[in-house]
């Protein structure tokens, strides 16, 4: 990382978070457009903690209500709501971002990839992420060493990141998922998203900078 590298810009998600899903296409976009100054990190947030437990009826109602109501604020975001025929839903975001921790142990660069893979599994291929059997299978097509992956996975180090990493999101000042906050010297300032436009997202980092 370079030392000019002074202000950082924390994008804060959980890989199983609809709203990232649906923020992805403009933050790729952002993130090609920012100042090579600009130092990036990306934070787990830990949206649901394990469980084992089907999810409530009331629950998968609500999530799939967030889908459609996702849609109609950003249109060009797909769902393949075969998933909750297919699948056995449980409200559980940390294997999932366990699985991205794993893949950023190997190798730093798997991050972003396992994250896509994740999103990908779960929105459009109507696979179940919290299932750790489904997360192992995405380590494999990115071609990790799995008998490390595996380890990895469910390790008492990898909880501990995980926490800090929760926590450190806290801190920061983020209310929800995902959330883009910019530290610059003392001050950490939340960015107003826009889901469908790059611009007024660069505008505000630009202003901030």
């Amino acid at each position: 990382m370079s030392s000019s590298k002074t202000n950082t810009l924390y994008y804060i998600h959980d890989p199983m978070c609809s709203w990232c899903w649906g923020f992805k296409p403009v933050l790729e976009e952002l993130l090609n457009q920012l100042p090579d100054t600009l130092c990036i990190k990306y934070l787990l947030g830990g949206l649901a903690a394990d469980s084992q437990q089907a999810m409530a009826d009331d629950m998968q109602q609500f999530l799939q209500q967030t889908w459609h109501r996702i849609q109609q604020k950003i249109p060009a975001t797909e769902f393949n709501f075969n998933f909750w025929k297919q699948c056995q839903p449980r409200r559980s975001t940390y294997p999932a971002c366990r699985a991205v921790i794993a893949a950023r142990i190997q190798q730093p660069d798997c991050e972003r990839q396992m994250i896509d893979a994740i999103q990908q599994a779960y929105y459009l291929n109507a696979s179940n992420p919290s299932d750790d059997n489904v997360l192992i299978e995405l380590a494999g097509n990115l071609k990790l060493d799995l008998k490390k992956f595996k380890n990895d996975l469910n390790s008492a180090q990898t909880q501990m990141t995980l926490t800090q990493e929760i926590q450190r999101s806290q801190a920061l000042g983020a209310q929800g998922f995902p959330s883009l906050i910019l530290s610059k010297g003392k001050n950490n300032t939340v960015l107003r998203l826009d889901y469908n436009h790059v611009d007024s997202n660069l505008k505000q980092l630009i202003d901030l900078l």
